[in-house]
């Protein structure tokens, strides 16, 4: 299920995502947003795929970036800090998965600032070289328009908007509506169609 879609332009990362919960034989548009500004946070957001669940812990959570470390945020500062306490999160919350030893949660991407990082299941953090990133079921489709919109003039909103629809049509399991945020300021942009 899902798709959500990351772009970074101008210093400023955007995420989308779409609305749909399915299990691959039904279907549920939800109301509760897969994609939102991290709690206690100035610039950190997240677009989720994998479970519910997971998401409403990563949403209602406190302290996962501690505002004190926000200038210091990198690659070293997430792996070492960050994913620790999202481990720690999904553990407390009856999410996460251990597999003899081998612990594993679900796929999310973050941004903060003018980055965008995709957090896999096994809790790597990964740093793609293009500006844009997806993560989902419908993450194939996204990926196709972005590249394909790159250089066109299109806003970055747009950009993300075309590659969720593109997803949206091609995937059975993702659906509008589509909400965007950004690390910029508070608005939440909806799309429903």
């Amino acid at each position: 299920m899902t798709c959500i879609v990351g772009l970074v332009e101008n210093g400023v990362t955007y995420i989308g995502g779409d609305s749909l919960g399915s299990n691959g034989y039904s279907k549920t548009v939800r109301k509760d947003a897969k994609v939102f500004k991290l709690k206690d946070t100035n610039n950190a957001i997240v677009g989720y795929t994998s479970s519910f669940r997971m998401g409403q812990l990563l949403m209602y959570a406190s302290n996962l970036i501690d505002k004190r470390d926000e200038p210091n945020i990198d690659h070293e500062y997430l792996v070492t800090k960050f994913v620790p306490n999202v481990i720690k999160l999904f553990e407390d919350g009856g999410y996460s998965k251990n597999n003899s030893g081998e612990k594993s949660g679900g796929s999310f991407l973050l941004g903060y600032k003018g980055n965008l990082y995709k957090i896999e299941s096994d809790f790597q953090v990964g740093e793609s070289i293009d500006s844009y990133d997806a993560c989902g079921s419908g993450e194939e489709f996204a990926l196709g328009s972005l590249k394909t919109t790159e250089g066109l003039g299109f806003s970055p909103e747009e950009r993300v908007r075309l590659a969720l629809q593109a997803a949206s049509k091609f995937s059975t399991s993702v659906a509008p509506p589509h909400r965007i945020v950004n690390t910029d300021n508070d608005l939440i942009t909806e799309y429903h169609y």
